[in-house]
């Protein structure tokens, strides 16, 4: 039978609200009586209820998370930045599961909330005005993480996507290409981070005064990539091509595996550059060279966000920008002469 608050105020010979007040440290309590209580809940293994004493309270020491896809291989790594993070300071992490569905965001942050979490944090791939508004209404500090969309005026880690994309484009002009295209999202081009990489693609090719070459892609997947190469095979080829730069990792690999499927080396004929620096981007052979996104950092910096704001800290940037680093590896060369 598990121990209750009564069996300690018994063994301790106090009232239960003394324990309480002991436990939650929230009145004074003779040195004498605290003493005894302490020892009581030694001795006796006594573990809190967390729910019932967050409802007394008004808080606990558990952040929520609301991710996308927990399968996502970038959600792991920000997922482990804020765990990491958060039990250095004995908090522990309520997980949900929202795989894109509005709603779903919607009720979760709802639940969160009913659960008097000490901050929220959201891990999203869509664009959900309303789950802002409920967080923004609330008391409570969150942090907005979104992969594709342009989150403006809420708490958020990021990368500068504009210098991103200028790093790839000098590295690539210096290695000797001038023929290179740029692989976008299909959709909300001017709402998301799509809009800031293609600014720097374009700078650069208009600096050149080369032609712009930009496919657009409907997906997120390898498959998605691979179905790529079918479609612009033929463009690549006419309009020389040595190097594509895409926008997503997954999609790099995807492409790189349909040219490979079609004698097509990589570097050798063509270089390929990825975005994100996802785990799969160091395995896959040939190694991709690409824009590494520090995800675990995101997720580290974002809960000592909401740690800050918990210790009334005052923060002035609603937008923690971290460094943006290329990492270059074997899917890049200079053109072959």
């Amino acid at each position: 039978m598990a121990v209750t608050i009564k069996d300690v105020a018994r063994l301790a010979e106090v009232s239960i609200s003394t324990v309480s007040r002991v436990i939650n440290d929230s009145k004074p309590v003779s040195p004498e009586a605290r003493r005894r209580v302490l020892a009581a809940i030694d001795e006796l293994g006594y573990q809190p209820n967390e729910v019932a004493r967050s409802l007394v309270t008004k808080k606990s020491n558990i952040v929520g998370i609301i991710v996308d896809d927990i399968g996502s291989s970038y959600v792991a790594q920000i997922i482990r930045g804020v765990e990491e993070v958060g039990r250095m300071y004995n908090y522990d992490i309520l997980l949900l599961s929202s795989y894109s569905d509005k709603e779903a965001e919607i009720r979760f942050v709802q639940l969160l909330m009913q659960k008097q979490v000490a901050g929220i944090l959201i891990v999203s791939e869509i664009l959900n005005p309303e789950v802002l508004a409920h967080l923004n209404m609330s008391k409570i500090p969150f942090v907005y993480l979104n992969k594709y969309y342009n989150v403006l005026e809420s708490p958020t880690v990021k990368i500068n996507n504009l210098d991103a994309s200028e790093k790839v484009m000098k590295y690539l002009i210096d290695e000797g290409h001038r023929k290179i295209a740029y692989v976008t999202q299909e959709k909300d081009i001017d709402l998301t981070i799509e809009k800031h990489k293609i600014l720097g693609y374009s700078t650069f090719m208009n600096q050149i005064g080369e032609k712009k070459n930009i496919f657009e892609v409907d997906g997120h997947g390898i498959n998605d990539g691979y179905a790529l190469g079918e479609r612009i095979l033929d463009k690549l080829i006419k309009e020389e091509i040595t190097a594509i730069f895409c926008c997503e990792d997954e999609i790099a690999i995807g492409l790189i595996n349909y040219l490979y499927d079609n004698n097509i080396k990589v570097p050798d004929d063509i270089s390929v550059i990825g975005y994100g620096d996802i785990s799969q981007a160091s395995v896959y052979r040939p190694k991709l060279t690409t824009i590494k996104e520090p995800y675990y950092d995101i997720g580290a910096v974002a809960i000592r966000r909401i740690l800050k704001v918990l210790k009334g800290e005052k923060l002035e940037d609603q937008a923690i920008e971290l460094p943006v680093q290329l990492m270059v590896r074997d899917s890049s060369s200079g053109p072959k002469k």
